[in-house]
Protein backbone atom coordinates (compact mmCIF):
# COMPACT_ATOMS: atom_id res chain seq x y z
CA UNK A 1 0.00 0.00 0.00
CA UNK A 2 1.32 3.40 -0.94
CA UNK A 3 1.94 6.06 1.68
CA UNK A 4 -0.43 8.98 1.96
CA UNK A 5 0.52 12.05 0.00
CA UNK A 6 1.47 14.84 2.35
CA UNK A 7 -0.24 18.14 1.75
CA UNK A 8 1.39 21.35 2.83
CA UNK A 9 -1.09 23.24 4.96
CA UNK A 10 1.02 25.78 6.80
CA UNK A 11 1.69 29.19 5.21
CA UNK A 12 4.59 31.34 6.34
CA UNK A 13 4.17 34.83 4.91
CA UNK A 14 6.94 37.37 5.08
CA UNK A 15 7.63 40.67 3.37
CA UNK A 16 10.53 41.77 1.20
CA UNK A 17 11.69 45.07 -0.17
CA UNK A 18 11.42 45.40 -3.96
CA UNK A 19 15.19 45.10 -4.43
CA UNK A 20 15.30 42.07 -2.11
CA UNK A 21 12.56 40.39 -4.10
CA UNK A 22 14.36 41.28 -7.33
CA UNK A 23 17.54 39.58 -6.08
CA UNK A 24 15.56 36.56 -4.94
CA UNK A 25 13.77 36.30 -8.26
CA UNK A 26 17.03 36.67 -10.21
CA UNK A 27 18.59 33.85 -8.19
CA UNK A 28 15.51 31.68 -8.62
CA UNK A 29 15.37 32.24 -12.42
CA UNK A 30 18.94 30.93 -12.72
CA UNK A 31 17.85 27.54 -11.39
CA UNK A 32 15.98 24.59 -12.81
CA UNK A 33 13.20 24.94 -10.21
CA UNK A 34 9.87 26.05 -11.63
CA UNK A 35 8.12 27.39 -8.54
CA UNK A 36 9.41 30.06 -6.20
CA UNK A 37 7.92 28.25 -3.19
CA UNK A 38 9.88 25.09 -4.00
CA UNK A 39 13.05 27.17 -4.41
CA UNK A 40 12.53 28.80 -0.99
CA UNK A 41 11.85 25.43 0.67
CA UNK A 42 15.09 24.04 -0.73
CA UNK A 43 17.03 27.06 0.51
CA UNK A 44 15.48 26.94 3.98
CA UNK A 45 16.10 23.22 4.43
CA UNK A 46 19.59 23.25 2.85
CA UNK A 47 18.60 20.96 0.01
CA UNK A 48 20.54 21.04 -3.27
CA UNK A 49 19.59 23.61 -5.88
CA UNK A 50 20.61 23.05 -9.49
CA UNK A 51 21.51 26.22 -11.34
CA UNK A 52 21.89 26.84 -15.04
CA UNK A 53 25.51 27.50 -15.93
CA UNK A 54 26.70 29.36 -19.01
CA UNK A 55 30.20 28.82 -20.27
CA UNK A 56 31.38 32.21 -21.50
CA UNK A 57 34.40 30.83 -23.37
CA UNK A 58 32.13 28.41 -25.25
CA UNK A 59 29.70 31.24 -26.03
CA UNK A 60 32.55 33.34 -27.43
CA UNK A 61 33.84 30.37 -29.40
CA UNK A 62 30.41 29.73 -30.90
CA UNK A 63 30.03 33.39 -31.87
CA UNK A 64 33.38 33.27 -33.66
CA UNK A 65 32.48 30.00 -35.38
CA UNK A 66 29.22 31.50 -36.65
CA UNK A 67 31.12 34.43 -38.19
CA UNK A 68 33.72 32.12 -39.71
CA UNK A 69 30.99 29.89 -41.11
CA UNK A 70 29.39 32.89 -42.82
CA UNK A 71 32.73 33.97 -44.27
CA UNK A 72 33.51 30.45 -45.47
CA UNK A 73 30.07 30.18 -47.03
CA UNK A 74 30.60 33.44 -48.93
CA UNK A 75 34.03 32.28 -50.09
CA UNK A 76 32.54 28.95 -51.18
CA UNK A 77 29.87 30.74 -53.22
CA UNK A 78 32.53 32.89 -54.89
CA UNK A 79 34.66 29.82 -55.55
CA UNK A 80 31.71 27.97 -57.07
CA UNK A 81 30.91 30.94 -59.31
CA UNK A 82 34.54 31.15 -60.41
CA UNK A 83 34.66 27.48 -61.35
CA UNK A 84 31.36 27.76 -63.20
CA UNK A 85 32.66 30.82 -65.06
CA UNK A 86 35.91 29.01 -65.97
CA UNK A 87 33.89 26.26 -67.62
CA UNK A 88 32.14 28.78 -69.86
CA UNK A 89 35.21 30.77 -70.94
CA UNK A 90 36.81 30.16 -74.31
CA UNK A 91 39.27 33.05 -74.53
CA UNK A 92 42.71 32.90 -72.94
CA UNK A 93 42.79 36.51 -71.52
CA UNK A 94 39.45 36.02 -69.77
CA UNK A 95 40.64 32.71 -68.38
CA UNK A 96 43.84 34.30 -67.04
CA UNK A 97 41.84 36.99 -65.20
CA UNK A 98 39.56 34.40 -63.63
CA UNK A 99 42.52 32.26 -62.63
CA UNK A 100 43.95 35.25 -60.78
CA UNK A 101 40.65 35.73 -58.94
CA UNK A 102 40.56 32.01 -58.20
CA UNK A 103 44.07 32.11 -56.70
CA UNK A 104 43.13 35.06 -54.48
CA UNK A 105 39.94 33.34 -53.29
CA UNK A 106 41.84 30.12 -52.69
CA UNK A 107 44.39 31.94 -50.51
CA UNK A 108 41.61 33.61 -48.50
CA UNK A 109 39.87 30.26 -48.09
CA UNK A 110 42.99 28.52 -46.80
CA UNK A 111 43.72 31.42 -44.45
CA UNK A 112 40.23 31.09 -42.95
CA UNK A 113 40.61 27.32 -42.61
CA UNK A 114 43.92 27.86 -40.79
CA UNK A 115 42.22 30.43 -38.52
CA UNK A 116 39.51 27.90 -37.70
CA UNK A 117 42.06 25.21 -36.92
CA UNK A 118 44.02 27.53 -34.62
CA UNK A 119 40.87 28.62 -32.78
CA UNK A 120 39.67 25.05 -32.35
CA UNK A 121 43.08 24.02 -31.03
CA UNK A 122 43.07 26.94 -28.58
CA UNK A 123 39.62 26.06 -27.26
CA UNK A 124 40.42 22.35 -27.03
CA UNK A 125 43.62 23.14 -25.09
CA UNK A 126 41.60 25.23 -22.63
CA UNK A 127 39.03 22.46 -22.16
CA UNK A 128 41.60 19.70 -21.71
CA UNK A 129 43.53 21.49 -18.96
Amino acid sequence: MEGKKQVRTRIVPFRLLPDEYSKLETSWKKTTIRRLSEYLRRLIFNKPVTAYVRNQSLDEFMAEMVLLRKELNAIGVNFNQAVHRLHTLDHLPQMQAWLNVFERDKDVFFDKVDEIKKRINLISDQWLQ
